[in-house]
């Protein structure tokens, strides 16, 4: 349950959607976690890449660890440029308990950060600039590694 979509995301229409799925479901819990692409450094946008069969076979090892916890989780991430304001990020985590629905977002959305395949770059007056800074190397990425 991965959802890849161009540009900003429709954080209403997506978090309705996934909220309608998981009542369908009767999951007591459901919890979202929504990033949003914050004004600083003068940046006007962030802009993303990534590895879409890499990060669908990250994305399923998480799936596999909340299954064994008896959750479900849902992603929802954006390609191109994402002005400031918007959502880049979505995640949600369903379960019939809330403790561990609490606790899996926050270690999904930890590891997202660290490990997920996705590459940030600053749009600065219409220029794409990688964020060397704000970005981690992927182990075993190879031709993928931004730094070579």
């Amino acid at each position: 349950m991965l959802e890849i979509y161009p540009g900003e995301l429709e954080v209403d229409t997506i978090f309705s959607r996934w909220r309608r799925w998981g009542e369908r479901r009767n999951y007591g819990a459901f919890i979202t976690f929504v990033g949003t692409v914050r004004a600083e450094d003068g940046i006007e946008a962030l802009s993303f890449d990534l590895y879409e069969p890499l990060l669908r076979e990250w994305f399923e090892r998480w799936q596999e660890k909340a299954q064994e916890r008896g959750a479900v989780l849902r992603m929802a991430h954006s390609v191109g440029n994402v002005p400031v304001h918007t959502s880049s990020y979505m995640a949600a985590v369903f379960s019939p308990k809330r403790r561990v629905a609490l606790e899996l977002i926050e270690e999904f959305v930890e590891d997202f950060k660290a490990n997920a395949p996705i590459w940030k770059y600053d749009v600065k007056q219409g220029e794409r600039i990688y964020a060397r800074d704000r970005s981690q190397r992927l182990a075993g990425s190879g031709l993928l590694d931004i730094d070579g």
